[in-house]
C-alpha cells in the first residue's frame, strides 16, 4: 500500500499548489491514499468546511490538522458531521470531532505535541489507548504527530517503532532529512515540510512577519505569494504486516 502524506497547506497558494500536482503524482507513484494536514488551509490559520472540500476535491482523502484546528469557529460542528477531517487525538475526549479513522482498510490517527505548544493530554499515552484497541489488527497505521520540538518527534517515533507504520512529524513547516524506517519497521521523518509560497518565512509574508519581530508587536499574518513548494512523503507500507518497506520525500514547486 501507497500512502502519500503531504505537508501543512498554507493558504490558498498551498490549496492551488495541491490541485495542480496531486494528480500528477497519484499517475506517477500509484497512490492508495493521500492524507494532509490542513489546518493553515483558511488563509493560512484554521481550516473552514469550503477549504476542506476544496482539498477532497483536488484528491486528499484524509485532512489532519492540530493546534489551529479550533482557529475558524465554522468547522466546528463540520468536525461531528463524517467528514475524514481529524482534530488531534489527545484533545479532552469531550471535545467536538475524532483523532483517528479508517479510511481505505489504514488507521490514521493525528496528535498534537505538547513541548512549546500547549496543556494537552499526554499523546503518548493517547496512543497506547488507541493501539489496545487495534491491537489485532495487522493493517497500515499512520500517525501524524503535530509538533514543534525535534525531541518529542523522534521520541514518539522510537516509542511507536514497531507498532504503527508510520510517525510523519508536522508544524514546523520546514521539512527535514532524516526520513527513514526505524528498526522496528516503522517509517519515520522529524518534519514532512510546508505547501506554501518560497518566498516567505514558513508560508506567511515575509514583510509582516519581520515586523512582528522587529516590533514585539502582535499583527495579523498574511500568506506569502509567488511560487509555492510542495513537500510531501511516500511511505510504502505491506499490508500483510503493516511494517514499512519504503519511505521517500516527494519536492515538486509550482510553476
Amino acid at each position: 500500500m501507497r500512502i502519500l502524506a503531504i505537508g501543512d497547506i498554507i493558504g490558498k497558494p498551498g490549496r492551488k499548489a495541491v490541485e495542480e500536482i496531486l494528480p500528477g503524482l497519484y499517475t506517477e507513484y500509484n497512490i492508495d491514499l493521500v492524507i494532509g494536514n490542513g489546518e493553515n488551509a483558511a488563509g493560512g490559520l484554521g481550516l473552514t468546511p469550503n477549504t476542506a472540500e476544496e482539498l477532497f476535491d483536488s484528491g486528499i482523502d484524509v485532512i489532519t490538522t492540530g493546534n489551529h484546528i479550533w482557529a475558524q469557529k465554522e468547522i466546528i460542528p463540520y468536525l461531528d458531521s463524517g467528514p475524514a477531517v481529524l482534530r488531534p487525538l489527545n484533545y479532552p475526549p469531550t471535545n467536538p470531532g475524532r483523532g483517528y479513522l479508517l479510511k481505505n482498510n489504514a488507521l490514521i490517527a493525528n496528535l498534537v505535541g505538547r513541548v512549546f505548544i500547549g496543556h494537552f493530554d499526554c499523546p503518548f499515552r493517547a496512543m497506547d489507548q488507541l493501539l489496545t484497541e487495534f491491537k489485532h489488527k495487522s493493517i497500515p497505521i499512520i500517525v501524524d504527530f503535530h509538533a514543534e520540538a525535534t525531541s518529542e518527534k523522534v521520541a514518539m517515533g522510537k516509542y511507536l517503532d514497531g507498532r504503527v507504520s508510520a510517525v510523519l512529524g508536522t508544524h514546523t513547516h520546514v521539512g527535514t532529512i532524516d526520513a527513514h524506517i526505524l528498526p522496528g519497521g516503522t517509517a519515520y521523518v522529524t518534519d514532512i515540510g510546508m505547501v506554501g509560497p518560497i518566498d516567505s518565512v514558513i508560508g506567511d509574508d515575509t514583510d509582516s512577519v519581520l515586523d512582528r519581530f522587529l516590533t514585539q508587536m502582535s499583527s495579523r499574518l498574511s500568506v506569502g505569494k509567488g511560487k509555492v513548494n510542495f513537500d510531501a512523503i511516500l511511505v510504502e507500507v505491506d499490508e500483510n504486516t503493516g511494517k514499512a518497506v519504503d519511505i521517500k520525500r516527494i519536492q515538486k514547486t509550482t510553476d
